[in-house]
């Protein structure tokens, strides 16, 4: 049997990027220029032919989803178990907003994430946890094809230190911009094989915020 195929990608740019925000179940919407990076991202992989199409059920993933699925005429499968980190009580607020509100925030790195959440947040091993099972079971659906997964930069990172057999710890060595492509060979034999990391046709030098 041949190896199942997954483009993995962060969704596009949200409505206000440009003061980030942790976003996690924040459900914001999508931006013009994220439907815009979408629609290259749609042109650029053009030639294939996936068989199915998921997304995290929260709003920039799914509409980003649906501009990859007019062009192959699929439908998009939303799962709540695709969502970004949990970000507790920090959802929807700035970095000056966390820090105002909750002064113990002044000594938080994200690196901590892979031992404890933030006010009331997810780990990272809870985010693994929740992730992993979610996508073994569209891999074993669909075995030796091709699938299509919009997800979120969190969600993206598990998957790619799963599928590079590292640990959580390396979660913040691993860039995903927004709109960005990964792309994921899931052998009959178990190995995995990381064709392509954070790359496409939106593929950025900057540096972003997470979530």
């Amino acid at each position: 049997m041949k190896a199942t195929r997954l483009y993995l990608m962060r969704h596009g740019r949200v409505v206000g990027y440009e003061q980030p925000r942790y976003n996690g179940h924040h459900d914001v919407e999508l931006s013009e220029e994220g439907r815009k990076e979408f629609a290259l991202l749609s042109e650029y992989l053009r030639d294939i032919e996936p068989s199915a199409i998921y997304s995290s059920d929260l709003k920039r993933s799914y509409e980003s989803a649906l501009v990859l699925a007019e062009r192959w005429g699929k439908q998009v499968t939303r799962l709540a178990s695709l969502r970004e980190l949990y970000l507790g009580m920090w959802e929807g607020l700035t970095r000056s907003e966390v820090v105002e509100r909750f002064p113990s925030a002044r000594q938080f790195t994200f690196r901590d994430l892979a031992k404890r959440g933030v006010d009331g947040g997810e780990t990272l091993p809870e985010l693994r946890a929740r992730v992993m099972p979610t996508l073994k079971d569209i891999l074993r659906r669909h075995q030796g094809e091709t699938i299509c997964v919009v997800a979120h930069g969190g969600v993206n990172r598990v998957i790619l230190c799963e599928a590079m057999g590292l640990g959580l710890e390396n979660f913040f060595r691993i860039e995903q911009d927004y709109g960005c492509l990964n792309i994921i060979d899931y052998f009959p034999d178990g190995f995995s094989l990381v064709k392509l990391l954070n790359g496409g046709p939106n593929q950025r030098m900057d540096s972003t915020v997470i979530y």
